[in-house]
């Protein structure tokens, strides 16, 4: 079964290819809007729908031509649904559909969060079920239950901003460029531990919620008092990685599970896998990364949970059944 995935959330057109059969990654490429969206400090939402309806269909021609297929051995088509802004959604849907219809296909929305909670299934060193999710990216911060593919239980969630929306909401205070994250950890490598003590936010509540606009706030503080950059970079990364590493070391034994999957853009972030990994040596857990290139958002990650669901007993439709903080 040849799933093609098509991935146009926001400011990045991943698309993928992926043997169903044969159970691996035919080929994948992402184009980035970064460049485009640098001048404007974040993403606009008409040029990135503009930019995706371009680079759709000669993405989709390279990624056949690299795997050596052809459109009509296509055996259905996977695009993701939402969240994500709604023009960009629409170009992706749009496209997904009109090659179904042609091919005669089925055509399957996935939702986002679900594509990047099974994305570390696609690596070399894959994960089993059960495990727990850390889904950690710009637009969401959430720990899941995974029992399965379509079987997902919600433990706890951001109640504000998402971890990687406060990283470039602080990397922008400090008068870092766009994208803001890697800036700020990359600045955090050289700053001194310790010298600022920023609060752990929810670190005590009890519960696997989690909330970053306070700390964004306190980061703030320090910024108008003159901090030094590299100090309050690195105060503020400490911070938020310390917060997700303790709430995830509690979803495991909360669940009595051994298996950590880490998913989503902020997975990349280097000090936050040597903390977990330091703990999961510390505590005895097994700790489960995607490979950087597949952490942002890619087609690879939707190509395979359409797989996975056009090719099993798994109802037809994404049945993510968390919702989002926002609407579709």
């Amino acid at each position: 079964m040849l799933v093609l995935g098509i991935e146009t959330s926001c400011d990045e057109t991943g698309v993928a290819l992926y043997d169903g059969g044969e159970g691996r990654l035919l080929a994948h490429d992402v184009h980035s809007q970064v460049a485009m969206h640098e001048a404007y400090g974040g993403v606009v939402p008409e040029l990135a729908s503009r930019d995706h309806i371009q680079r759709l269909v000669p993405l989709t021609r390279l990624v056949l031509d690299r795997s050596g297929r052809r459109v009509d051995q296509l055996n259905g088509v996977g695009y993701t649904e939402g969240p994500g802004l709604a023009g960009a959604l629409l170009v992706g849907a749009s496209f997904a559909h009109a090659l179904g219809e042609a091919l005669s296909i089925p055509v399957l929305g996935i939702h986002h969060l679900e594509g990047h909670l099974l994305s570390p299934l696609l690596s070399a060193r894959r994960p089993e079920f059960p495990f727990v999710a850390l889904l950690v990216s710009g637009g969401h911060t959430q720990l899941m239950r995974v029992d399965g593919v379509g079987r997902y239980r919600l433990l706890g969630e951001t109640q504000d901003d998402a971890a990687g929306e406060a990283f470039d909401k602080t990397a922008k205070l400090l008068g870092l460029g766009y994208p803001g994250g890697p800036a700020l950890s990359a600045l955090a490598e050289s700053g001194q531990p310790g010298r600022y003590p920023l609060p752990r936010p929810m670190l005590g509540s009890g519960d696997l919620d989690f909330s970053f606009s306070g700390l964004k706030t306190a980061a703030l503080m320090l910024v108008k008092q003159g901090g030094d950059p590299a100090d309050i970079a690195r105060a503020f990364v400490d911070a938020v990685v310390e917060v997700l590493a303790a709430k995830s070391r509690r979803a495991l034994e909360m669940n009595g599970l051994k298996r950590l999957v880490v998913a989503g853009g902020v997975g990349a972030n280097q000090q936050l896998r040597a903390t977990l990994d330091a703990e999961a040596r510390k505590r005895g857990f097994e700790v489960y990364y995607p490979e950087p290139e597949l952490c942002t958002d890619n087609g690879a990650m939707i190509a395979f949970a359409a797989a996975q669901r056009l090719g099993s007993a798994a109802p037809a439709t994404h049945a993510f059944t968390v919702k989002p903080r926002w609407p579709l």
